[in-house]
């Protein structure tokens, strides 16, 4: 059973249509990327699901639940932890602050936070503002977790940081995805998204063109609806 599914999405800019029927589903404990070059929509599908970009036509269940209609804290509170493009954490506030504030019960604490990204315990009492951008990174996943949510959405969870760190951001990708942790991921490190999926979604010019396995993306394929 899906606990996301996406049918005929349509979702405009004013008059300017964005997505043309997209298709997406995400099964319970499997991990999905939603792929395809800069513009074609990844991003604004993400905003669709959440309603902060509200879908003109087509549906969007999650758990079960018809969501179109509902406000994006209503969604969120249905178990979607989102870790945005560009990070978002409170700047004025400190990291066990900011893991505090988004606190819900159940798997993730902030002992276990602490334990996944040790870096994040170091500087417990530190502002947001003062940590490096991988470091705050790491803050924003650790916040979407402590929601404890049933759906990750990881939105360019690594683009433009250190090596080092981006090491650090996919090993706990992939300690998500084997304790089951249901995940959908936009990045454009094919070497590391890759093996860390169950199935790819390609999007070009806001439409689904093509859906399927991590081992069946060929070269060929990657080229067509990935190469710059």
């Amino acid at each position: 059973m899906s606990l996301l599914e996406i049918a005929g999405l349509e979702t405009f800019y004013g008059a300017s249509q964005a997505l043309f029927s997209v298709e997406l589903d995400v099964a319970e404990g499997e991990v999905v990327a939603l792929m395809g070059r800069n513009g074609m929509g990844k991003t604004t599908t993400i905003r669709s699901i959440l309603a902060l970009n509200p879908a003109r036509s087509g549906t969007i269940h999650f758990a079960g639940r018809e969501t179109q209609a509902m406000r994006p804290h209503r969604i969120a509170r249905l178990g979607i932890g989102l870790v945005p493009e560009g990070r978002r954490c409170f700047p004025n506030l400190t990291v066990a602050e900011n893991l505090s504030a988004a606190a819900r019960p159940g798997r993730w604490s902030l002992a276990e936070i602490n334990g996944l990204f040790p870096r994040l315990a170091e500087r417990r009492d530190q502002m947001a503002r003062t940590l490096s951008g991988g470091e705050q990174q790491m803050l924003a996943i650790g916040r979407a977790l402590m929601t404890n949510p049933r759906l990750l959405i990881l939105d360019e969870a690594t683009e433009g940081l250190a090596p080092v760190i981006r090491h650090d951001i996919w090993t706990v990708i992939r300690t998500l995805k084997a304790e089951g942790q249901s995940i959908l991921i936009v990045d454009k490190t094919l070497a590391e998204l890759l093996p860390s999926t169950d199935r790819c979604f390609v999007l070009e010019k806001g439409t689904t063109v093509w859906t399927g396995r991590p081992a069946d993306l060929t070269p060929e394929l990657q080229d067509r609806y990935l190469g710059v």
